[in-house]
């Protein structure tokens, strides 16, 4: 399932689809379906393998109404729909902050302004979004005035790094960092240590995910720290572009596999 007209900033996701389905085409019956389409198609299908298509953005009474066929009928979709995190809004950087997690401080109303960091600007999202759409930096005089219904508050963070962690049904397969902050999708490949590694593992342990795509995007602060900035468990973007030939095909090889492994399950009787 995949929107190849759909645009997002710095990134052609269509140039993305286009080559996976490429290579799955080499060990699968690959066919292409906009995500308007999906809940009439995907009976025909072993597996559903959602892509890049922005659905809960766009399509959000579509997109429901493939979740709710795909559950009752119990599809094979790939990511799963188990997922805490972006999946199911961003509620979850709240709750997870309130836990004491490693995560940006994480608010959801002004009101409770004073349970972050003192700072002279604040980030405001809405908790149903992707792709910084909808995004606001504000400062203190603004924000107090803002309609708080449905949105996260941040502290615009200082930080040194954007970096990301790509993983296949919980296991690692890449890294990759945007050494200038201002320029989130300029990537290079990032050789993780192990508290690295420990970080991402622990977000991706804490979303319990079987089978799919996650992608943990973390900052490193200016005193070294890494931050949990999201959790993409939907359809994340993979920069498959800025890896190198090898780790591409391992890639390719292992969601290969993964596929494979999900088409065997069993369905439900229905």
């Amino acid at each position: 399932m995949t929107d190849l007209s759909y645009e997002a900033r710095g990134r052609r996701y269509c140039d993305e689809d286009i080559y996976l389905s490429s290579q799955l085409r080499q060990s699968f019956d690959v066919a292409l379906c906009h995500p308007r389409d999906a809940q009439a198609l995907m009976d025909r299908f072993d597996v559903v393998l959602v892509r890049n298509s922005g659905p809960t953005i766009y399509y959000p009474q579509q997109y429901q109404a493939f979740r709710e066929h795909a559950l009752a009928t119990g599809a094979r979709v790939f990511n799963e729909l188990t997922g805490k995190a972006d999946m199911a809004g961003k509620q979850y950087l709240v709750d997870l902050s309130r836990s004491g997690y490693p995560v940006i401080p994480t608010v959801e109303s002004v009101e409770d302004l004073d349970r972050l960091p003192d700072c002279e600007a604040y980030v405001v999202k809405p908790k149903f979004g992707a792709d910084s759409v909808g995004l606001r930096i504000l400062d203190l005089s603004q924000i107090r005035g803002i309609d708080d219904a449905d949105v996260l508050i941040q502290p615009c963070v200082e930080i040194d790094y954007e970096v990301s962690f790509y993983f296949i049904d919980r296991t690692f397969e890449y890294a990759l960092y945007a050494p200038d902050s201002t320029q989130r999708w300029r990537l290079d490949a990032y050789e993780p240590t192990q508290a690295d590694l420990g970080f991402a593992q622990r977000f991706i342990d804490w979303n319990g995910m079987a089978h799919g795509i996650q992608r943990v995007d973390a900052c490193r602060t200016a005193d070294g720290e890494l931050l949990l900035v999201e959790l993409e468990d939907l359809n994340p973007y993979l920069s498959l572009d800025s890896i190198s030939d090898e780790r591409r095909r391992s890639f390719v090889r292992h969601l290969t596999g993964a596929l494979s492994e999900l088409a065997s399950t069993d369905l439900p009787t229905r």
